[in-house]
């Protein structure tokens, strides 16, 4: 287990150098990662256990949530591709219908310190009411541990887990890999899609999907 201490436009606000995005992460050690980790229709893999504090200070470990299906988030607000779900509202209204559902919504910030994307404290708890989250936690990981252990890859990247503990859907959140609100609509949701399938008890139908968007801030990374 890791236990870490504590410590509106898109396109016309943001361009993509701003966001030093890549659509395929250059660090390839942690693309390799994402690679292992990927779910493989027919063959869910265990999720790997992990503590990390909110933006309250309390601390969330993944066990406390053993019996619910979890989504997790990684996010960075300074991200064009996020900013693209969040600032239409379409993220803010899956996590709200997920969690209606009584699903535990995860969002993940694993931006260092310092880095685009990085909050912490009173910035943390700003950071969920300045973007209307329907989370039901925002998770700080400051040392980018478990999202290097997830194989988390961009911002946004996805898990869908299941009741018990596997991860069902792993990457990109849809079909359509652009910074652009009006490519949401008619996008294919692929963890709307999982959670629905999951809900009906039937197999995922597509369990990995390329993840797309801004790298994460790693520590010790140029991205």
């Amino acid at each position: 287990m890791i236990r870490i201490p504590a410590f509106a436009t898109v396109a016309a606000i943001l361009t993509l150098a701003a966001c030093n995005q890549a659509e395929a992460p250059a660090a390839s050690a942690t693309t390799e990662t994402a690679a292992a980790t990927a779910a493989t229709p027919g063959q869910p893999q265990a999720a790997p256990a992990f503590t990390l504090v909110d933006s309250d200070g309390v601390e969330r470990s993944l066990a406390d949530f053993r019996g619910k299906t979890v989504v997790l988030e990684w996010t960075n607000e300074g991200c064009p591709y996020v900013q693209k779900h969040y600032s239409a509202g379409a993220m803010q209204a899956l996590q709200a219908e997920a969690v209606a559902d009584g699903v535990v919504w995860l969002t993940i910030i694993s931006s260092e310190p310092g880095a685009q994307g990085y909050v912490e404290g009173d910035a943390a708890r700003a950071w969920k009411a300045r973007n209307k989250a329907g989370s039901s936690h925002l998770l700080l990981d400051p040392t980018g541990e478990v999202g290097k252990r997830f194989g988390a890859v961009t911002t946004p990247d996805m898990r869908v887990i299941d009741t018990e503990g596997r991860i069902l859907f792993t990457g990109g959140i849809d079909d359509r890999p652009t910074n652009k609100v009006e490519d949401l609509a008619g996008a294919n949701n692929f963890v709307r899609a999982a959670l629905t399938d999951i809900e009906a008890g039937r197999p995922v139908q597509t369990a990995y999907a390329k993840p797309y968007g801004c790298s994460i801030k790693y520590a010790g990374t140029d991205a």
